[in-house]
Order: structure tokens, then sequence, then C-alpha cells
């Protein structure tokens, strides 16, 4: 019961990111088909990325000298400027249709699963049944996310893209310099 209860505890912490990074991109009013795709998509990443965490996380954090967060930062900087950038062009809006811009997002907010998924033995004996959690709560934190900032936009309308990229612009920064 404990380890159940832990797993859903770390699924809900994974997708934390997700939410509210989905709540960001959810100003953009995209339509029900792709905030499925998009919630989807991280739904699959955070079933997969805790696998090949678990299997080859240790031998790529020593390939690699840089932190997971100087990663995530800089990441989050991009998509940031990208969004205030969207406020200023009338006729171009962040497209998160295609399948790299697609790929790149849900790899975003996976990230930190990867990292879960080096310790993942030490959290439960099952890793599927855990991966399988962790897919279907970031799947629903994103979907709900996009949701979210969708109603946000009704209501606000650019201004709300606005203060939701300044959000993702401090995340970077925080992310950078942790």
């Amino acid at each position: 019961m404990i380890q159940i209860i832990t797993i859903i505890m770390v699924a809900i912490g994974l997708s934390m990111d997700a939410f509210s990074l989905a709540i960001l991109y959810g100003t953009l009013s995209f339509d029900k088909k792709k905030s499925l795709t998009l919630s989807g998509s991280v739904g699959v990443f955070h079933f997969f990325m805790p696998l090949l965490g678990n299997f080859v996380g240790l031998a790529i954090m020593r390939i690699l000298p840089i932190k997971p967060n100087i990663l995530v930062g800089v990441i989050f900087l991009i998509i940031s400027i990208q969004m205030m950038v969207s406020i200023f062009k009338e006729e171009e809006i962040i497209d998160l249709k295609g399948i790299w811009a697609i790929l790149l997002f849900a790899f975003t907010v996976s990230i930190d699963s990867f990292s879960v998924g080096i310790g993942l033995s030490a959290i439960c004996n099952n890793k599927i049944l855990a991966v399988f959690v962790f897919s279907i709560t970031s799947f629903m934190f994103t979907f709900t996310g996009l949701t979210i900032g969708s109603k946000l936009t009704e209501k606000f309308g650019k201004v709300s893209t606005f203060l939701g990229s300044a959000v993702l612009l401090c995340l970077s920064i925080i992310y950078l310099f942790q």
C-alpha cells in the first residue's frame, strides 16, 4: 500500500512540470484534437523516459557533463521567448502541430522522469505499474493544464499569454541557476 502511494506521489510530482507548461501553452487556445495529441505525447514520454533512465541513465550522465536542470532551463527559455514573440506577431503563433514541436514539448516536460528512472528500482518493485501510473497521471495533468490555459485566454486574451511566458521565463532562470 505504501509503495502505490509513493508511486502516485512521484507521478504527481513528475506531472507538475507538464501541468504548468500546459497551462502556458493552453493560453494559445488549441483545439481538442491538438490538446489530446499533445497530452498523449507527454503520457507516452512519461512511460518510456523512466524506463530508459532505469537502463541507461547512469551511463549518459557520465558522458554528458551538463546538468539536467541547465538543459531544462535553456529549453524553457527558448519556449518563453517564442511565446513572447508570438504576442507581437498577429499572424504567427507557436505551432505545436508538427511532430518535432510536439516531441520537443513532451521531451522537455519528461526530462525529470528520466532522472526518476535512474532510481526507479528504489521506489518500487513493479516498474511497469509505476510507469503506467506516471504516464496516465501526466496525460491527465497536461490535458487539464491545456484546458485551464484556454479558459484563461478566453477571459484575459493576450495578457494571459504574456503572463504565462513571463512565468516560464522565471522558471527557466530558476532551472539555469539551480
